[in-house]
């Protein structure tokens, strides 16, 4: 399966907060887009891996994903070495997209700056035809994606460029709630996190109109990237 975009993560969930509408917007526009999950957030303090698993799958119904894998690496524990990296090359070489989103990075959970360097340093392995890997007993050939972004969580970081999300912003936030184990639940007698303070999402909905003030217009989500992003014409920016 050949996938224009395929999105990187940490936990599921973070795919959701940092760039779901972009993917929104990009699989409106007609493109294959895929998330492939390293964890299944199973330090999270609420919820358990099965449930979260179910949340994953209907969000990605809801964006209209046409893929979603979980790598089931140690959540907390994962490292950006040669057992990790094979994995997602694996993943890279089998999706094949153009583009791929990855986390922040740097950010509040090590996890996120961790992901975001093993699947940078994923793609530079992946395009190197003497790195050997294999699907269904087949051999793999040498794919390396085009372009490396890193979506903006929750750490204030200078984007090098913005996409404009506002006719997304709601199904972001459908998304979002998707994952109504890790938000606040008035019936729920789980510990308080994070995520469930009354102003989380509230936060998310500032960042967002401030990225979109940016550039001028409602909603927006921030993205940096490894090298100079280049245009033909001057006109190509908005």
């Amino acid at each position: 399966m050949k996938l224009d975009i395929l999105a990187l993560a940490a936990h599921p969930d973070d795919t959701e907060l940092g760039c779901s509408g972009t993917l929104a917007a990009h699989v409106a526009a007609g493109q294959r887009v895929g998330i492939v999950d390293f964890t299944r957030g199973e330090l999270g303090t609420r919820g358990t891996p099965a449930i979260r698993e179910q949340e994953a799958e209907a969000s990605r119904k809801l964006l209209g994903v046409e893929v979603r894998e979980n790598l089931e690496f140690a959540d907390g524990f994962f490292a950006n070495d040669r057992k990790h990296q094979l994995e997602v090359v694996r993943m890279i070489r089998r999706y094949r997209p153009d583009v791929v989103l990855a986390n922040a990075i740097r950010d509040r959970h090590p996890d996120h700056g961790r992901g975001a360097a093993l699947a940078r340093d994923a793609c530079f392995v992946a395009g190197l035809r003497k790195v050997e890997t294999h699907w269904d007993g087949q051999p793999q050939e040498a794919w390396r994606p085009a372009r490396v972004y890193h979506y903006i969580q929750a750490h204030a970081i200078a984007p090098d460029f913005i996409v404009d999300i506002s006719d997304y912003w709601e199904m972001k936030m459908r998304a979002i709630r998707s994952f109504a184990s890790q938000f606040a639940q008035e019936e729920s007698e789980e510990p308080e996190t994070y995520l469930t303070t009354p102003i989380f999402l509230q936060f998310i909905e500032a960042r967002a109109k401030e990225l979109g003030h940016a550039i001028g217009v409602a909603y927006g989500e921030g993205f940096t990237a490894a090298q100079p992003l280049g245009v033909r014409r001057l006109e190509d920016i908005f």
